[in-house]
């Protein structure tokens, strides 16, 4: 019952914060930069309390209006991933962040004539995550059997990141703020070095101090200005009609026959050189040949360069290639003369992202 009464009155609290009615506008827009500090988690199949690592970030910001702002936001620290159980082997491993945010203050949209104490902020962005100092991860997956860690890396290693968060700061026409801020990370399977055939998500809690500049506050509308009432002026003479002149004869141009082309990529999981989805793929292609019955198309396979060797990877891109041609004759009856069939292995990363450069691009008219 008392603890009841403790969360009732908390909630009074908070929104009495957001929707303190004092009768002043919020500044059109302003700037401001923030430190943070704080704590985060790289979420595993290992004890919660063990993967708990310090967080810091420092971000620039602009809000565009009371409601709308953008930020360029930099954390990172370390992270660290495990096992426990009987192994109990815990690993860390360095990382920093770098995202382009999105933010919609909800307490000026919702109550947007009036200043609050406390603002909450829903946020969303994406960035890039690049990590490095994975030695001890590299060294237990070497001198530990069993372990799910295929995906280990050495390095620096690149990955996306995809955020969503709440923000809790306070009054931003004060020059200076402090925030609280919760946030989950997606990041790429490859992060914590552990397979699961999904992203790897990380948690953090900071809280931050900012400093806001460049304040804009609304302007009034002006009184009206009564219109000066025009005296009516003459009308003017009408003026003769020209001539027209004669048109210029313009000779049609030939209309130029423009080239029909083709670009299909079929995806692959590690280790496979068919595709169970490759049907839409293959019946555009097939469909486009039938259309074009001079054309020919280029069928060129690749492999990551995050997995594998040279030979493997040379071995897997050329049997994609060529398993998708022999679809091509004996399902769709495509001349075989037609399809060229190439090999790039892993020397060639058509895509930024590791995982997709385990692909075949069909393209049309093969150069």
């Amino acid at each position: 019952m008392y603890n009841k009464k403790i969360a009732l009155a908390a909630m009074g609290l908070l929104m009495a914060c957001t929707a303190t009615a004092q009768e002043t506008s919020q500044p059109k827009s302003y700037s401001y930069v923030e430190l943070q500090g704080g704590a985060q988690m790289t979420l595993t199949d290992a004890k919660m309390d063990k993967l708990i690592t310090p967080v810091g970030a420092v971000s620039f910001g602009h809000y565009f209006t009371p409601v709308v702002g953008a930020r360029l936001h930099v954390n990172g620290w370390q992270a660290k991933g495990g096992y426990s159980g009987n192994l109990n082997q815990y690993y860390k491993w360095n990382y920093i962040t770098t995202d382009a945010d999105l933010m919609v203050n909800l307490s000026n949209l919702i109550w947007p004539k009036n200043q609050h104490f406390l603002n909450v902020v829903l946020l969303g962005g994406v960035g890039l995550t690049n990590s490095w100092g994975n030695s001890e991860a590299n060294a237990l997956a070497e001198n530990t059997t069993g372990l799910n860690m295929p995906l280990v890396w050495s390095g620096n290693r690149l990955s996306h990141n995809v955020r969503a968060g709440v923000r809790l700061e306070t009054n931003p026409a004060k020059p200076f703020g402090v925030s609280l801020e919760v946030n989950a990370n997606s990041l790429d399977d490859r992060f914590n070095s552990k397979f699961s055939d999904k992203d790897d998500w990380m948690v953090t809690a900071m809280l931050g101090v900012s400093f806001r500049f460049g304040h804009k506050a609304k302007k009034a509308a002006p009184a009206p200005v009564p219109t000066p009432v025009a005296k009516p002026e003459p009308k003017p003479e009408p003026k003769p009609e020209p001539k027209p002149e004669p048109k210029p004869v313009v000779t049609p141009k030939p209309v130029e026959k423009k080239v029909e082309t083709l670009r299909e990529e079929v995806f692959y999981k590690i280790k496979k050189a068919d595709a169970a989805n490759q049907n839409a793929e293959l019946e555009r292609t097939a469909a486009y040949l039938k259309r074009n019955p001079d054309a020919k198309v280029s069928v060129t396979g690749y492999a990551d360069k995050g997995t594998g060797n040279a030979e493997i990877n040379e071995k897997y891109a050329r049997q994609r290639a060529q398993t998708f041609k022999d679809k091509l004759v004996k399902n769709y009856g495509i001349d075989a003369s037609r399809v060229i069939v190439d090999s790039k292995g892993d020397t060639v990363q058509p895509f930024s992202e590791n995982d997709k450069n385990r692909c075949v691009i069909v393209i049309g008219p093969a150069k």
